[in-house]
């Protein structure tokens, strides 16, 4: 399974953002309450473009993560059509740009384009990697059963199931107390 390594940083984003919801967060609170916490979270993925900072471009952005997070778990073609559905709003026009630190890559919105837009778009181009390699079934959600949290599953034979190893700990241990109480 080989991805370029913008996708693979889209996708990592994406999960990472699906993930400040509660039933995916280890605080068990919305991880994206303020302004300050999303900035924080662009700053940690190095984010690039336009940030206004304030309240509404918040309330955006967490529309963006819910609707990525409905996305996530998508047939192939349902996630193409969301794909389409999302680059069309848009009106995005992919482009090869170098900026920062990074290589060549694709962006389709102007980094002065709102962040939402920039978001969902970018997000959409690393979707549509997905698709064209036949892989969406590498888009998971964790096994656990007391975590919603999203992940990309890099693994070679692709046998990943938890998003991180905290919650693969737990429910080894879960079972082990649970076969050990039937003993």
């Amino acid at each position: 399974m080989i991805f370029t390594d913008d996708t693979i940083a889209s996708l990592g984003f994406v999960a990472a953002l699906a993930d400040t919801v509660p039933e995916a967060s280890e605080s068990e609170l919305d991880e994206l309450a303020s302004p300050e916490q999303l900035a924080g979270l662009l700053t940690a993925w190095a984010y690039s473009g336009r940030r206004d900072g304030d309240d509404a471009e918040l309330a955006e952005v967490r529309a963006a993560r819910d609707r990525l997070r409905a996305i996530w778990g998508l047939s192939r073609n349902d996630l193409v059509a969301e794909v389409n559905r999302i680059l069309a709003e848009a009106g995005a026009v992919p482009r090869l740009v170098r900026h920062d630190a990074e290589d060549w890559h694709i962006h389709a919105t102007s980094p002065d384009a709102p962040l939402a837009e920039r978001i969902l778009v970018e997000a959409a181009l690393a979707f549509a990697d997905v698709v064209r390699a036949d892989a969406v079934e590498r888009l998971r959600l964790c096994a656990a059963d007391d975590c919603e949290g999203a992940f990309v599953d890099l693994s070679k034979n692709g046998s990943r199931r938890f998003c991180t190893t905290r919650c693969g700990n737990r429910m080894a241990v879960r079972a082990y107390r649970s076969r050990s109480a039937d003993a």
